[in-house]
């Protein structure tokens, strides 16, 4: 029997997308209360409530115009 995850609104949850592939390197930066709680706000519409970093991915990967595999 497969797990179902439920998100805060009770509807079932995608899973996480895990780690990203090795061929990656770390990016440390610091963002603003403010911008931290808007990106928060973002994660919050999406169906899955991805990760901080998820969510960063997936709004570089718009704006960059790229796919998600790099």
């Amino acid at each position: 029997m497969a797990l179902k995850i439920h998100n805060v609104n009770g509807e079932i949850a995608m899973p996480r997308v895990g780690r990203p592939k090795t061929d990656t390197e770390p990016v440390t930066l610091r963002l603003p209360r403010q911008m931290i709680e808007t990106l928060d706000d973002l994660r919050r519409q999406e169906k899955d409530i991805p990760s901080r970093p998820e969510m960063i991915r997936r709004i570089l990967v718009s704006h960059l115009k790229i796919d998600d595999e790099g």
